[in-house]
């Protein structure tokens, strides 16, 4: 039976047509289940919160009107949207008890979650190229980097990041699954459904290896070039100070950027394995939890600019500049 066909409960050839999938969570004791309520819940309202902080100060704070923000307000949405997309069901699911998830939804579920994973792996390339042309090339940095430009680059990433989740999406509607149906994980994701298909998975397989390829090496390898270039440029600045405060606007960046493909190589190049195990639940959490609750902390943490702003906002009081 096909996904496409699993929206409609009707009995065929090979028995009872399996119309939902079992999602098993993160740990089958029982008496830890409210623990991983509460801290869930947690790591949920510190992110929306964080990110939704760092949104509204750069969109109120005069002195945050520029590319690199501009920018970071962006990554800020995609983190708030990553993990609404799988923590509020996980949730909803330990609250009612219930581990059932229609296929349509987990196909939904499947299709956001790389939108926005798909997003933030451009977005993270633009700032690549933000701090290049700002360290690189800073007398043409205001032409090169205009507001057009910027929307430009945004827009772009919302582009490729769909297209990209709609062709896994329909890649794995084509799917036949006649059981079992639990998917030991907490969300709907591709290495686990293609574990559960008794059809081929040989060229959906080959499709995440050759889109990701060009979804993730491609903005990975324009990534180090960009740096490369700017630590050239930095090394040249003669005074520490300098080189110092060129360091720190790159440093933030490139911790979310090492987390990011980090965990997203780990979680997806290794679709040969024949059991999926616990260690790929940790990397779920790094994937939907850690990187979109770290963000804002290490931007926050790196900058003082971001912090003074926040607190600003915070008590009340507006900017001099």
């Amino acid at each position: 039976v096909s996904l496409q066909e699993l929206m409609q409960p009707e009995s065929g050839a090979n028995g009872t047509v399996i119309a939902e999938f079992i999602l098993l969570g993160l740990l089958e004791a029982p008496g830890l289940q409210p623990v991983v309520f509460v801290l869930f819940l947690f790591a949920y309202l510190v992110t929306v919160g964080g990110n939704l902080s760092i949104l509204a100060a750069v969109l109120v704070e005069p002195k945050l009107h520029s590319p690199m923000y501009f920018f970071l307000g962006n990554l800020s949405v995609l983190d708030v949207g990553c993990i609404s997309v799988t923590v509020p069901s996980m949730l909803s699911r330990l609250l009612s008890r219930k581990r059932a998830v229609p296929c349509g939804a987990c196909l939904t579920q499947l299709f956001f979650f790389h939108l926005f994973v798909g997003v933030d792996c451009f977005l993270l390339t633009a700032m690549a190229y933000d701090r290049f042309l700002a360290i690189c090339r800073p007398l043409t940095y205001s032409t090169r980097m205009s507001q057009t430009v910027q929307r430009m680059l945004v827009a772009a990433s919302w582009a490729c990041a769909f297209t990209n989740a709609l062709t896994h999406t329909v890649a794995m509607s084509t799917l036949n699954f006649c059981g079992p149906n639990e998917v030991n994980h907490f969300y709907c994701d591709l290495p686990q459904l293609f574990q559960l298909s008794c059809s081929s998975t040989q060229l959906n397989e080959l499709l995440l290896f050759a889109v990701g390829f060009i979804m993730a090496g491609t903005p990975m390898a324009l990534i180090v070039i960009s740096y490369i270039h700017v630590a050239a440029a930095v090394l040249r600045i003669r005074s520490v100070e300098g080189r110092k405060k060129a360091f720190s606007t790159c440093g933030s960046h490139l911790t979310v950027v090492a987390i990011f493909y980090g965990s997203g190589i780990f979680n997806y190049m290794r679709l040969g394995s024949t059991k999926l195990s616990d260690k790929d639940k940790a990397v779920g959490i790094f994937n939907t939890v850690i990187n979109p609750m770290l963000n804002p902390i290490i931007y926050s943490f790196r900058n003082p600019e971001v912090q003074s702003a926040i607190w600003r906002m915070l008590t009340g009081r507006r900017s001099l500049a």
